[in-house]
């Protein structure tokens, strides 16, 4: 029972957990926690947990003061199926699994300093969990339950046996009891599930809860597809008469790689810069102006292109005015006719200089019928906070359209890109052109290899290479990349380069 005078609480309330609130909250559990010392979560790991579900982390507070907490995030089901440790549904305590599309809520943390135990806290904790549960319709409530009694007749029973006879009250364990008081029922037992826990004997009890009023989400008819084909388009740099005979040769392509029921297109970065052969006896930097004025005639086409061949294309890239200033653009054109834009956000040197381009300023990913995507343009991909944000928002493939004249230029491309990759647990695909326009001022010639990277992880190519393309050669390049391996990399692989980020030290984000 409780040692707390009833009569001394003049209020007691449930409210959100804030940063404001750490220390109190850290004392709050090292007093909860008194047999397990340096036992409480950092205010990096709070803070990361408020940011990411801030209505799934509450407290109780007694005359103002912290004395009961529960912390839970959003995960999907069919991920934790199986065996896994704390760890590992925690994202190595990182949360990096929490999930806004996922349909359990999974508690990761509920504590009761002990002189509040015996005042049925916990189970204003657990009803409050319940109601968030039905108001975000969850299929139910999921948590790891300690059995601290288990090493008192571990030599004589199994955690099944234990659980069994818990159950039928000839053995009594006040955390187990409880859970199961609360209308949770026993699913599986959890092996080595917190490390440390010598009373549980490392044991645990998948514990459940299933929300009666779930509604299961109408399928889409356009339901997301595991296998995507990506098609890539490895473009000769020729001379063209206009507008009209790029374009005939633009088409030639989409409807090659939609041959192959290709999900994607990718063009690469400036193909349209042999219309500007028409310029030559302009400045560099007007000749560029004037080839802007196709930016939007091309647009349009490609989503008409798109929806004509049934196929999302990522355009490469084209100069297009804004209110004056010059920048490097691209879009994705889905197939289901609408348009997004990305922007390149780091221009070279040379592009500043000559052309007197200006960098964008939006970084964002792409929702589309095959997952979530991201696009860096050429240099873009050669600096890793950008890839890391798109990561941080759920990117599953990378699209980076490129223009390189050297070898040693497409090297920086392709290894940063490659980098890419390895370090998101994503797929990034590079495209780019080949040959030589001599009549384009400041084009010269183009150097290329266009490829599929990926992971480097036993469900992948050892060299991190899924496909490549014959080098200086026009040609397309075909290949398909499974959207549910990186899943199981994310959870399984042997490093998890996104779950084992120090944010505790270090953090990318937007501004």
């Amino acid at each position: 029972m409780s040692d707390i005078n009833m009569s001394k609480i003049d209020n007691l309330n449930l409210e959100f957990l804030q940063l404001k609130d750490y220390e109190e909250l850290k004392h709050a559990m090292i007093d909860s926690y008194s047999n397990l010392p340096d036992s409480y979560w950092r205010e990096e790991q709070i803070k990361t947990l408020i940011n990411k579900f801030p209505e799934g982390q509450v407290v109780l507070k007694v005359n103002e003061e912290i004395v009961a907490c529960a912390l839970s995030i959003v995960v999907k089901y069919e991920d934790f199926s199986g065996q896994y440790t704390y760890e590992q549904v925690t994202g190595n305590y990182k949360f990096t699994t929490h999930d806004d599309d996922g349909d359990v809520l999974y508690g990761i943390e509920v504590f009761i300093k002990p002189q509040y135990r015996g005042m049925r806290l916990g189970r204003r904790l657990y009803d409050y969990r319940k109601e968030l549960c039905e108001n975000l319709n969850l299929r139910g409530i999921a948590f790891g339950g300690r059995i601290p009694n288990y090493h008192n007749h571990a030599s004589e029973m199994t955690p099944k046996e234990y659980i069994e006879k818990v159950r039928n009250k000839e053995i009594t364990d006040s955390v187990l009891n409880f859970q199961l008081s609360n209308d949770f029922h026993v699913s599986r037992i959890l092996k080595n599930y917190l490390d440390g826990d010598k009373a549980s004997m490392e044991f645990a009890v998948l514990l459940e809860w299933d929300n009666i009023y779930y509604t299961k989400p109408v399928t889409e008819t356009t339901a997301l597809k595991s296998t995507v084909r990506l098609g890539l388009i490895q473009w000769q740099m020729r001379p063209y008469s206009g507008f009209n005979e790029l374009m005939q040769q633009v088409e030639y392509f989409v409807d090659a790689v939609a041959a192959y029921r290709s999900d994607f297109a990718l063009f690469p970065e400036y193909f349209n810069a042999p219309l500007m052969a028409a310029y030559n006896k302009l400045s560099v930097s007007d000749s560029i102006r004037e080839l802007a004025k196709y930016t939007e005639m091309i647009r349009n086409k490609f989503s008409e292109l798109s929806i004509k061949y049934n196929i999302n294309i990522i355009t490469g890239s084209m100069p297009e005015i804004i209110d004056g200033q010059l920048y490097n653009v691209g879009n994705l054109c889905r197939r289901d006719g609408t348009i997004e834009r990305y922007e390149k956000i780091h221009v070279t040197p040379d592009e500043q200089k000559v052309w007197g381009l200006q960098g964008g300023s939006k970084i964002q990913t792409f929702d589309t019928d095959c997952g979530k995507i991201g696009i860096l343009i050429c240099y873009d991909s050669e600096f890793p906070e950008l890839s890391r944000i798109m990561a941080q928002e759920g990117m599953q493939i990378l699209f980076v359209p490129f223009l390189t004249d050297t070898q040693n230029a497409y090297a920086r491309v392709r290894l940063c890109s490659q980098a890419r990759a390895v370090e998101n647990e994503c797929y990034v695909a590079i495209a780019g052109s080949v040959g030589n326009l001599p009549a384009v001022e400041n084009m010269d010639i183009s150097y290329a290899q266009s490829a599929v990277f990926t992971p480097c992880d036993f469900a992948f190519p050892s060299n991190g290479v899924k496909a490549e393309a014959t080098a200086n050669t026009e040609m397309i390049l075909v290949a398909d990349v499974d959207l549910d391996l990186l899943k199981e990399l994310h959870n399984y692989g042997a490093v998890k380069n996104l779950k084992d980020r120090r944010t505790d030290l270090y953090e990318v984000s937007k501004k």
